[in-house]
C-alpha cells in the first residue's frame, strides 16, 4: 500500500482550489475509520488532497454499521473543515442508508446530534459500491501490530 501511495504521487501534489467542490469517501470497518478528500485538477481527473484514518474504540466497535459510517463521515468533516466548510461537499460511502441521515429524523438521540451537526456543511450524500471506493476501504483495512 505504501509503495502504491508513493507511486501515485509522483506528480506535483495538488493544491486545494477552495472554490471547487470536494469529494469525500469514507469508509468504516470493524476497527478503524477512514476517509480520502478529493477534488478535480484543472484536466477533470480526481486527485487526492487528504487522507485519514481513525481508529475505533471498543464501545464504538459495538456501534451498528450505519453508525460506524456515520461516524467516520462526521469525523472526516470535522477534521477537514476549515477546507471545506462553504464548499459543496459530496459524501461517497458504501453504507446507501448513511444518505437518509440528512433526509429524515433519525430515531436515535445519537444519530440526530450527528444530523444536527452536518447541517453546518453543504453535504450531499451518495452511495457508491464498496468496490468501487478503494482508497477509504484500504485504508480503514490496513493490518497493525495492534488490529
Amino acid at each position: 500500500m505504501k509503495r502504491l501511495l508513493c507511486k501515485a504521487t509522483v506528480e506535483p501534489l495538488y493544491i486545494v482550489d477552495f472554490t471547487k467542490p470536494f469529494d469525500l469517501y469514507v469508509h468504516a470497518s470493524a476497527n478503524p475509520v477512514s476517509a480520502v478528500l478529493t477534488q478535480k485538477n484543472p484536466n477533470g481527473r480526481e486527485v487526492p488532497v487528504a487522507f485519514s484514518s481513525t481508529k475505533l474504540t471498543a464501545t464504538q466497535r459495538v456501534w451498528s454499521t450505519i453508525e460506524r459510517e456515520a461516524y467516520a463521515a462526521l469525523v472526516a468533516l470535522q477534521k477537514y473543515r476549515c477546507w471545506i466548510f462553504g464548499s459543496s461537499v459530496v459524501v461517497h460511502s458504501d453504507h446507501n442508508r448513511l444518505m437518509y441521515l440528512t433526509e429524515t429524523a433519525p430515531k436515535s438521540s445519537k444519530r440526530m446530534r450527528w444530523s444536527l451537526s452536518l447541517q453546518e456543511f453543504d453535504i450531499t450524500f451518495k452511495y457508491r459500491a464498496g468496490r468501487n471506493n478503494v482508497a477509504a476501504d484500504s485504508l480503514s483495512r490496513l493490518r497493525t501490530d495492534e488490529n
